[in-house]
């Protein structure tokens, strides 16, 4: 009978993990945030605290894109960084989904993980 409640928080676990990454191409880090404040699980709020860093990031790359579209670069470089937010979530997606922790590369390190 533990064994059951076992894999159930395993596999809560490992849906928490995979929704704070998912979450962040379509909310930006408000997903991962939530995910953060309401998860229990240590490995999930891991989870939760890379993508929050990693969209935070985004958050900042894309705002400094966004001035330097004045210079004709900030085109190019936004269409980079949402590149590389749909595949870096989709990449970090697909490790928790195999109980793997991934440090985003590019982050900024806002929270460290427990």
């Amino acid at each position: 009978m533990a064994n059951t409640n076992t894999s159930k928080t395993n596999s809560d676990e490992r849906i928490f993990g995979i929704l704070s990454h998912v979450l962040g191409i379509f909310t930006g880090f408000i997903g991962p945030l939530i995910i953060m404040l309401v998860a229990k699980d240590k490995m999930a709020r891991n989870h939760a605290k890379f993508a929050l860093n990693w969209q935070l990031s985004v958050l900042i790359y894309s705002i400094v894109a966004g001035i330097l579209i004045f210079v004709f670069i900030g085109t190019l470089l936004l269409a980079v960084i949402g590149v590389l937010n749909l595949i870096f979530c989709i990449l970090a997606a697909v490790k928790a989904s195999n109980n793997e922790l991934w440090k985003y590369p590019l982050s900024i390190q806002f929270f460290k993980p427990e």
